[in-house]
């Protein structure tokens, strides 16, 4: 099998370790990848995680690249570096995978697409949510028929990063989004500190009618930060997937049955065995990846995007997510926002113009880096923050 090596930019806390821990057990465990090397522009934290990690460090990208040669670049640091780590990547015939969303906005998520397509390298973006354990196990359960023919959906993401519980619900329904009415507003919140150490007393409040091709239709809303559970709803017409329990029948009839969750032990490591909902006959999910020692939902999806992007270098085939995917998924709240604007008309899909949103964050961008999403070049030595310029100018996470 060909083993590809593979580098990280950003070292990061929270989600940046876990995907460390992930290519770690994947180099560990598996014929898969080598996990060579790890950038971060932070000397002592390069350092630091490289001992941690068993892996070189570097402190400058494009050495890395140069130096190290790696297979596959995992960029991990703030989505506004995409275009920049996608070029720089591409042009050292790098295959990439960024992290989400894809780019701030279409026409730098196309300046992507074309760039890597251009060089001959493969592009994946790292959206988890729909390969988690418990959405894989959800859509085994839909094509079993237990709920019957999907009917509508309701869909609530109140993190800010919307990308996600969109492409939750539009794998689940399996169908392009035909239009888009959106609705936007502010409003007061108990003050918290945002992700550039502002103080924020004013939220944003979306709320969308997305149709689907077949006509099945999501209500979508992206309430204030108050602390609600994020959550998503598919009816059926013989049953509910309601958050992460399952219904069938109606009135005396109706049976619940609540996900089972089943862990095993690996050389002393937790692993995730298996999910299942108890139906006659039940539906359950393995997880094909306890050899990799994968230990719960999220990384079940880790390891899925990466052991898919493999397959898709080795054997030129499309990454398991994909570009496209992506970019849809942005689209999609960008209509919102310009049917918004638009005093909450209908948008058709796919969008052929630019949108107002989309201008006011180039000019942003360009305002703050100094340079627009394509000057790779010009991009390479900047820091870029967490938020970006998407909470900025958006409030997105």
């Amino acid at each position: 099998m060909n083993r590809l090596r593979i580098a990280i930019v950003g070292a990061g806390t929270g989600r940046g370790q876990l995907w460390l821990s992930t290519l770690r057990k994947l180099s560990d465990f598996s014929e898969l990848y080598e996990f060579c090397a790890l950038c971060e522009v932070i000397p002592e934290r390069a350092k630091e995680n490289a001992e941690r990690w068993g892996v070189k460090p570097y402190t400058n990208l494009r050495t890395m690249l140069e130096e190290d040669k790696p297979d596959v670049l995992l960029n991990g640091i703030a989505p506004d570096s995409n275009t920049m780590a996608t070029g720089l990547a591409a042009k050292h015939g790098v295959h990439v995978i960024n992290e989400i969303p894809i780019a701030p906005t279409l026409p730098a998520a196309d300046f992507m697409i074309r760039t890597t397509q251009e060089h001959g390298v493969k592009l994946e973006i790292t959206e988890q949510v729909y390969l988690w354990a418990r959405e894989q196990l959800k859509r085994k359960i839909i094509d079993a028929g237990v709920i019957g023919e999907i009917t509508h959906t309701r869909l609530r993401y109140t993190n800010k990063a919307d990308y996600h519980g969109i492409n939750a619900v539009r794998m689940l329904v399996r169908q392009p989004v035909k239009r888009v009415l959106g609705y936007v507003g502010r409003a007061a919140v108990p003050e918290f500190v945002g992700y550039e150490g502002d103080l924020v007393k004013e939220d944003f409040w979306d709320f969308a009618i997305m149709e689907f091709q077949n006509g099945v239709v999501c209500l979508f809303e992206d309430p204030p930060r108050a602390g609600l559970p994020s959550s998503w709803d598919i009816h059926g017409s013989k049953g509910q997937i309601i958050g992460n329990d399952l219904y069938v029948g109606a009135g005396e009839d109706r049976r619940h049955f609540p996900i089972q969750v089943v862990h095993t032990e690996i050389d002393g490591e937790k692993v995730l065995e298996h999910m299942r909902v108890d139906t006659d006959p039940p539906v359950v999910f393995e997880n094909s990846f306890t050899d990799y020692r994968a230990s719960d939902n999220d990384e079940v999806a880790r390891m899925q995007l990466l052991v898919g992007f493999h397959r898709a270098i080795t054997e030129d085939a499309e990454p398991e997510y994909g570009a496209l995917n992506a970019r849809q998924d942005l689209e999609i709240l960008f209509a919102l926002r310009e049917s918004a604007r638009r005093n909450s008309t209908w948008m058709d899909l796919p969008l052929t113009e630019i949108t107002e949103l989309e201008k006011r964050l180039h000019n942003e961008f360009f305002m703050t880096y100094g340079g627009g999403p394509e000057q790779v070049d010009r991009l390479t030595g900047v820091a870029f923050p967490r938020g970006g310029v998407r909470w900025t100018v958006a409030g997105w996470d």
